[in-house]
């Protein structure tokens, strides 16, 4: 473990002989923490996710990014998802030791392998937090399967924008009817990272303060 100013680095081990690393950024304790988990297309060290990290630690969770394995590798193409929750699930088992309970949160197919792990291995989590669900996948018009989303016994919040076309928000509303205890929250004008015109008057970054604050008022609420 090594620091750099505010934010530690943490080897987390996913095999005998290799690791990844993580980045957390808040302090250790009985509290909370949040599990914050990249897109397919840009890994931890992203100014995205650099900044959302950073935005919910100063809320007082602490707050753990990494990258996975075919991101800490340097390709492009993400790794099935067996592999990808391995590396997910290690992580998660990693930050547990450091803070009292584990929040799965993550940027789209980030978010997308948290479910998974939510419903088919971790069991119940305070919460799992989707910044951009990719309901319909890249290229596609038809939403995927998102029947295990009944399965996980956490609260779930959904963050989606008027301009997302892989999360559109009729399509995520849909889901989140049925589904026992979920929010979601519609972000005006914004695209799949919540990006929005300059007609708005808004950056990304005052965009995803507001995210992040609504992030933290979820969690507190539970």
């Amino acid at each position: 473990m090594s620091d750099m100013g505010d934010v530690r680095e943490i080897p987390i081990p996913i095999g005998d002989d290799e690791s990844v690393t993580g980045l957390l950024e808040g302090g250790a304790g009985d509290a909370a923490g949040i599990l914050l988990a990249h897109g397919a297309g840009a890994g931890q060290h992203h100014p995205w996710m650099v900044f959302m990290r950073g935005a919910l630690a100063a809320h007082g969770f602490p707050t753990m990014t990494f990258d996975y394995r075919y991101t800490a590798r340097g390709r492009k193409a993400p790794d099935r998802l067996p592999t990808l929750l391995d590396v997910h699930e290690a992580a998660a088992d990693v930050l547990s030791g450091i803070v009292g309970e584990v929040v799965l949160a993550g940027k789209s197919m980030g978010g997308r392998v948290a479910s998974h792990l939510a419903a088919d291995r971790r069991g119940a989590a305070p919460a799992v937090v989707y910044y951009g669900y990719p309901l319909v996948p890249m290229g596609r018009s038809e939403p995927r399967d998102t029947s295990h989303l009944a399965r996980i016994a956490s609260p779930q919040l959904f963050f989606a924008g008027t301009r997302d076309r892989l999360g559109p928000p009729d399509l995520v509303r849909r889901v989140v009817a049925g589904l026992p205890d979920a929010q979601l929250v519609v972000v005006d004008d914004a695209d799949h990272s919540f990006a929005v015109p300059k007609r708005t008057g808004k950056t990304q970054h005052e965009v995803l303060t507001e995210i992040a604050a609504r992030t933290v008022e979820f969690l507190r609420a539970r």
